[in-house]
């Protein structure tokens, strides 16, 4: 397999973001690239997810940080220096979840820490998340990133976001606080660049030793990372069109919350914005355009709904659950 392994110094989330997506559309068949950078003070929340719901925006912003919103689905999350990113790119024939996740619980390991895969996404030990992981596919590359808290600011982590209640309660736990641990909380003396070393240690090891670490300017197209930090630190992509309706639902599903909101012209959904966590991000895109124009009615949403061309498995029960909770509402 062809590797590299990636290093930037900048902290800015919309340029770390945008020379993200610059590898990933890069991408040589048979490679896998692990990209390490860090962001300062920046909410990043999911492609699909409603910014004023999942942070406090203007809270942030006032204090001099940043909202990102990056390609993947998933939730909200603070990084600080504190955290480190990581970023696996590579050829869609060898993308494995299982081995990109093992280069951080190998990491880890070197550490002195014993850590598992939990739940939909997470990293965890003794039960708290120390990494939450996200995914994007494209025709012939897919990107794996996450989060590793190594010693994450945990006030302003509950300072910036505001997660649901509901998804709080979810989770059987008593505040977004009480999720999550630091690595230093297990070994007081470990750092970030501790950290760092220990990952790309753990890549060579799995993957083979590519030499030393890349710097990102050494292999970008800077006039192709501009335009696309162009996009990340644009209105339009962070926030988006800020949504006129006038009827919204909302609920929660094992796989993530999703909230419709829907623009009613004599009984007929004009538009229709949705917005969820779910770490499939490409069907949570695909709903308005099969429910826009639709009779605003649960059976034509219903049936409406059934026409979207999904696969069996995880997004047929997704499509199902929702096709289901649509039919309850008896609209």
């Amino acid at each position: 397999m062809l590797t590299k392994v990636i290093m930037i110094e900048t902290v800015d989330p919309w340029w770390n973001l945008a020379v993200e997506e610059h590898l990933l559309e890069r991408v040589q068949p048979g490679q896998c690239v692990l990209y390490l950078w860090q962001n300062q003070n920046t909410v990043v929340i999911g492609k699909n997810q409603n910014p004023w719901k999942e942070c406090r925006v203007d809270l942030l912003e006032k204090e001099g940080g940043k909202l990102a919103r990056r390609i993947s689905g998933g939730g909200a999350v603070f990084h600080d220096l504190g955290n480190l990113n990581f970023s696996f790119l590579v050829d869609k024939e060898k993308f494995h979840i299982p081995s990109q996740l093992e280069v951080i619980l190998l990491a880890a390991k070197k550490l002195g820490i014993n850590a598992q895969f939990s739940g939909r996404n997470d990293l965890v030990v003794d039960g708290k998340k120390f990494s939450g992981n996200a995914f994007c596919y494209r025709k012939h590359s897919a990107l794996h990133h996450g989060t590793i808290l190594v010693s994450l600011d945990y006030d302003r982590m509950v300072r910036y976001l505001q997660v649901p209640q509901q998804k709080i309660q979810s989770k059987g736990i008593d505040s977004v606080r009480s999720r999550v641990i630091n690595l230093v909380d297990i070994n007081p003396s470990i750092t970030v660049e501790d950290v760092k070393e220990a990952v790309v240690g753990s890549f060579k090891q799995l993957y083979g030793d590519c030499g030393p670490a890349l710097h990102a300017d050494e292999v970008i197209d800077r006039s192709e990372v501009e335009k696309l930090y162009d996009k990340y630190s644009s209105w339009e992509w962070r926030y988006g069109e800020t949504p006129q309706f006038n009827m919204t639902i909302d609920t929660r599903f094992s796989w993530g919350g999703i909230e419709l909101y829907f623009l009613l012209e004599k009984g007929t959904i004009k538009n229709v914005t949705v917005y969820s966590d779910a770490m499939d991000e490409a069907f949570i895109e695909m709903i308005p355009h099969a429910l826009k124009g639709c009779a605003f009615n649960s059976q034509a949403m219903a049936k409406a709904l059934q026409s979207l061309d999904v696969d069996e498995g995880l997004r047929r029960q997704m499509l199902e659950d929702i096709i289901q909770w649509i039919l309850n509402k008896g609209f």
